[in-house]
């Protein structure tokens, strides 16, 4: 593989913008044909970069780039955003319809987004654009990311879209916990991904996989994700899936993670009008701490637009149609959950489309002792909880076997408008409790709502 260093130009004071110089090396090892772009140890001071076909950008020990916080070095192009086409930022390192590009190395990506998240949050109308990412590839092939640290994202920190056979081993992704909507890792409407060996500690949700909304002209599918070996923490949602699955999501495996004060762990989320699926998820072997709750499936969710129409929020059947979003046979098995805050677990569906075929197999869950109260879902008409069991309205085909939950209050289980709920060798562990393991709640349907 032929090498191509970028020199100490870009060792100077923060004011000079090398965005051009380290193009061009890149540029040059393209037009080549391809090779390693290899960055040295110091700081190089940068505007958007993009990589082409058969590019490695690595970045040795010590070496960091800096990306600018001036919205003139980000160049606008058209991609999605939150699920929908539209002209964004750049992002700070970013590829268009690329083959075999890498970023690699023991170096660090820094999104010097202390600005952009000022802007966003104090003089939104000074932001001509969204915010860019860190890294977002869109439309590329044999895709790896590897070893480097990404710090202080604008953003969404890992961005793949519409990506075929991405590899992300071994990262660092550290955004302060109260940065806003800073993922780490979020593909969205690709095939083939796997993620592994990564510490995530990050401002909004840890992983997400997404595949557009109602409103993306393309519905591709977001299939054949691994996730395994990592550690997530302080995120809104430890791996999350939708809202954005109008396109689908299917065959996701999760092992072997560590979540801890993550609001919630394993969350799915959709509404009416999304339409696509979530199905054949496998989650094993996760050991969990200080989460507000471990578990929810809600396809009530009502953030973003149209999210507070009566349409979302109505527990009414409505006509199923393509608008109608489905989840169904999923799997979780061997978690452990400590110090759990709202409730053990929330499950509700449509009341015209229930969630279909999921199971709960060796779960251990025990509230924390001085638990905050809050809503385990984003959804209209529940209240805050503090140590409640699992609720679970409209599901039908769900089996909870060994599942145990200790110092809880009230029933280990709730539900509402379910079928076919099978309860094998659980536990309530709460002897203060005189409830019946199992309480069955009346449907109640809402003529108004107060949002």
């Amino acid at each position: 593989m032929s090498e191509y260093v970028i020199t100490d130009f870009g060792i100077v004071a923060e004011e000079n913008i090398v965005t051009k110089e380290i193009q061009k090396v890149i540029d040059q090892a393209a037009a080549a044909g391809g090779g390693r772009v290899i960055v040295p140890a110091g700081r190089f001071v940068t505007g958007a970069l993009q990589l082409k076909d058969n590019i490695e950008l690595h970045l040795l020990p010590g070496a960091v780039l800096q990306f600018s916080d001036d919205q003139k070095d980000y160049p606008v192009v058209t991609s999605r955003w939150e699920g929908v086409e539209r002209a964004v930022y750049a992002a700070c390192l970013y590829a268009f319809d690329a083959k075999n590009i890498a970023v690699t190395g023991f170096g660090t990506l820094d999104g010097n987004g202390e600005k952009w998240w000022q802007v966003f949050r104090h003089e939104r109308e000074k932001l001509a654009y969204p915010r860019p990412m860190l890294v977002s590839f869109e439309g590329c092939e044999r895709v790896t990311l590897k070893d480097f640290t990404c710090i202080n994202s604008p953003s969404w920190t890992i961005h793949p879209q519409c990506c075929r056979n991405v590899t992300i081993d071994n990262l660092n992704i550290h955004n302060p916990a109260d940065s806003p909507n800073t993922d780490g890792i979020d593909p969205e409407s690709c095939q083939n991904v796997r993620i592994a060996n990564c510490n995530i500690d990050v401002g909004d949700d840890c992983i997400a996989i997404k595949a557009g909304t109602e409103d993306t002209p393309q519905r591709i599918s977001c299939e054949n994700i691994t996730i395994t070996n990592c550690t997530m923490v302080h995120g809104h949602g430890g791996v999350v899936l939708g809202s954005e699955m109008s396109g689908g999501i299917k065959n996701v495996t999760i092992t072997n993670c560590v979540f801890q004060d993550t609001d919630r762990g394993i969350r799915l989320k959709s509404r009416r009008g999304r339409g696509g699926f979530i199905e054949d998820i496998r989650i094993d072997n996760l050991v969990m701490e200080r989460v507000l709750c471990p578990f929810i499936l809600n396809l009530y969710y009502f953030c973003g637009p149209r999210g507070k129409e009566r349409y979302v929020w109505d527990k009414t059947p409505y006509p199923v149609t393509e608008e109608t979003p489905r989840f169904r046979r999923i799997h979780f098995a061997n978690i452990t959950a400590r110090n759990v805050h709202a409730a053990a677990g929330f499950i509700y569906g449509l009341a015209e489309q229930h969630i279909e075929e999921v199971s709960f197999d060796n779960i251990a869950i025990e509230m924390a002792e001085e638990a905050v109260a809050g809503r385990p879902a984003m959804m209209s008409g529940i209240e805050d909880m503090q140590r409640r069991g699992f609720y679970i309205g409209f599901g039908d085909n769900l089996l909870f076997k060994n599942v145990s939950i200790r110092n809880h209050e009230g029933p280990a289980f709730t539900q509402e408008g379910c079928k076919d709920l099978r309860f094998v060798e659980c536990q309530s562990l709460a002897p203060r409790d005189q409830a019946p393991l199992v309480y069955e709640q009346e449907v109640v349907t809402l003529e108004t709502e107060t949002l």
